[in-house]
């Protein structure tokens, strides 16, 4: 009989805790840095996009949420010149503004990559299935607030602190339906993919890279968010 003392259980800060890995572990590859984030975690009410970089992407499944990450210029910058000057380009080749649709076509792609993780850790550790949305990264000169129509009943929300290499900020926004996993069983957990290789595959693909949404396509969109 299973008691009270050796059940496992998986709550939101769990669920948040692995997203947050993903982050700095995806993005310390990407930018050949260390990215970490604070050991203090913030409830918060509502979720928003902030200036200067704002993505975010909705997924559906075991569970249903909406995560946000907003990064400043410096860190959206820093984070985008790492990057690609790891994969070999030219410093004088790289865009001078985070407003260029380069900037937001390569974090749109960093961010489908640490989706990408986390929903294999989802399936792996909690044994459930989530689909997500294409990211979707805007650049904001002003806060815009997320009412985004999804299967949450009982929302949670979450806000991390993120600090790049050279201690720039940007933020992690979670908002999760309240949920528990209970272990019933034990199970082995797959081996997990390696970073370095998620990179790698993603450097060859172009194609996968998300493309800059144009200023109609931001008006849809914000518009299909009732915004």
């Amino acid at each position: 009989m299973t008691t009270q003392e050796d059940t496992t259980i998986y709550g939101t800060e769990d669920i948040l805790r692995s997203l947050c890995n993903s982050v700095s572990k995806v993005l310390s590859v990407a930018s050949q840095s260390q990215i970490h984030y604070s050991g203090m975690v913030q409830r918060i009410t509502k979720t928003c996009l902030k200036p200067d970089i704002g993505c975010f992407v909705l997924f559906d499944g075991g569970f249903s949420g909406l995560v946000v990450i907003n990064f400043s210029a410096q860190a959206a910058m820093e984070l985008y010149e790492s990057y690609m000057l790891s994969m070999g380009m030219a410093k004088e080749d790289l865009a001078s503004s985070h407003t260029s649709d380069e900037v937001s076509n390569v974090m749109g792609e960093l961010m489908n990559q640490i989706v990408g993780d986390f929903t294999g850790k989802v399936a792996r550790e909690l044994q459930t299935h989530i689909t997500q949305n294409q990211p979707k990264m805007l650049a904001l000169n002003k806060q815009v607030m997320l009412s985004v129509d999804t299967n949450m009943d009982k929302p949670e929300s979450r806000r991390v602190t993120f600090f790049t290499g050279r201690n720039n900020i940007f933020y992690l926004e979670m908002a999760i339906d309240r949920t528990e996993f209970i272990k019933l069983n034990d199970f082995e957990h797959t081996e997990a993919p390696d970073p370095d290789e998620l990179i790698a595959q993603a450097n060859t693909i172009q194609s996968s890279v998300p493309k800059a949404s144009s200023a109609n396509d931001n008006d849809d969109l914000l518009a299909s968010l009732g915004m």
